[in-house]
């Protein structure tokens, strides 16, 4: 019988584990006979016990719990024994803390107070995307751009702070959808802005009048909706689209507004904004685009991620505030949302000037952290770094861009 000998770790780590710092012994083999001599036995380091064939009697021993032994046979066969990992603190130098006070100082941070070293940060932000782009031929204004934010602007639509480490974010900041390129294509949808775990969804484009079926009449969903067209040649009313969307907590905007087309009245709804959906066109006129949000994460007040106004038959629905864009009343067209604010472009009135003129507004994204944070950003003409009078550091990006946190 060979014994299988596990190893000594003594020298290395004194006396610690279950046996006496030896460790992966070899299980006993086993023997067809019942408990008879001669059954091979467990080798120093946790290993089974001797093989036995059981015939009602036990069969082999399993291994020592954390020691890697091995299970000793016949029948039944004895189980492994679970490993063991052992660390041993090598000597150090004068102030450098050991690896139990590592473990203290983490573990009070979990219950308490701690001085724990995190480099985290608490970032609030304001992300907001591109605006929808407006309808034509008493078109539909176009919806707002999401609206997310923390910290700072109406409080019912302040999310949680980000809380983010030192290293480098991509930033995403999506450009307004274009306006209708002529009846009956609606306007396009804005692109989304995006930084860490935050996406705002692009705004809805607003719907188009006829030659057009009814779904191209409609305004289409998104961040906040597009108002639908006003146009009476196909039966009414013709819904907004849904803000919203895909949802979010709290929302990033509202839906867009009904358009009216019943007999000769034709007046198109106006694009949802992040605080008022878009109103209803009435009569021949087009309704207003739905109101933006003020926020003053960069300082000043200022609103962003209005709706655009609605085009009519006779007024023409103005944009909400916060970008959004006006629409047009006849041949010259109708207006684009303001450029980073996420504003809808207005809808176009007759559909004989259509195009890039009411285009959404593009989004930004700006981040604001304590004044012990570094911010830094690529490329340089799309980010801007300020600090706030009350030392609070600040970067607003108006593109795509790199934002490195220290």
């Amino acid at each position: 019988m060979v014994v299988q000998v596990g190893l000594d770790v003594s020298p290395d780590f004194g006396n610690v584990g279950p046996t006496c710092s030896v460790f992966a012994g070899g299980g006993g083999g086993g023997l067809f006979a019942n408990n008879a001599p001669g059954a091979g036995a467990a080798g120093p380091g946790g290993g089974g016990g001797p093989g036995k064939y059981n015939n009602g009697a036990s069969g082999g021993g399993a291994g020592t719990t954390n020691t890697g032994g091995g299970g000793a046979g016949y029948t039944p066969t004895g189980a492994g024994g679970s490993g063991i990992v052992i660390v041993k603190e090598l000597n150090k130098a004068s102030g450098v803390w050991n690896l139990r006070s590592h473990m203290a100082a983490l573990t009070a941070g979990k219950c308490g107070a701690s001085t724990w070293p995190i480099n985290a940060f608490s970032i609030n932000y304001l992300v907001l995307a591109g605006g929808g782009g407006g309808g034509s031929g008493r078109g539909g204004g176009g919806g707002a751009g999401g609206y997310r934010a923390s910290g700072f602007g109406p409080s019912p639509l302040q999310g949680s702070a980000l809380e983010l480490y030192a290293g480098s974010y991509s930033i995403t900041v999506g450009g307004g959808g274009a306006g209708a390129s002529g009846q009956p294509v609606r306007g396009t949808t804005g692109n989304n802005s995006v930084i860490s775990t935050i996406t705002s969804a692009g705004g809805g484009g607003g719907g188009s009048g006829p030659p057009a079926s009814q779904p191209n009449m409609s305004g289409r969903d998104g961040g906040s909706g597009g108002g639908g067209a006003g146009s009476a040649d196909i039966g009414g009313p013709h819904p907004g689209g849904s803000g919203n969307t895909p949802p979010t907590d709290p929302p990033q905007g509202q839906d867009g507004g009904t358009g009216v087309s019943t007999g000769t009245v034709e007046g198109a709804g106006g694009g949802g904004g992040a605080t008022a959906a878009g109103a209803t066109g009435t009569g021949s006129s087009g309704g207003n685009g739905g109101a933006g949000a003020p926020n003053t994460i960069l300082g000043p007040d200022t609103s962003y991620a209005g709706g655009g106004g609605g085009g009519g038959q006779g007024p023409t629905g103005s944009g909400g505030a916060g970008g959004g864009g006006d629409a047009g009343p006849g041949p010259e067209g109708a207006n684009a949302g303001t450029a980073n604010t996420g504003g809808g472009g207005g809808g176009e009135s007759t559909g004989c000037n259509p195009g890039p003129q009411n285009a959404g507004g593009s989004g930004i994204v700006v981040v604001r952290g304590p004044s012990a944070v570094t911010f830094a950003g690529t490329p340089c003409a799309a980010t801007t770094l300020s600090t706030h009078p009350g030392g609070d550091k600040i970067a607003k990006f108006t593109a795509n861009a790199t934002l490195t946190i220290s």
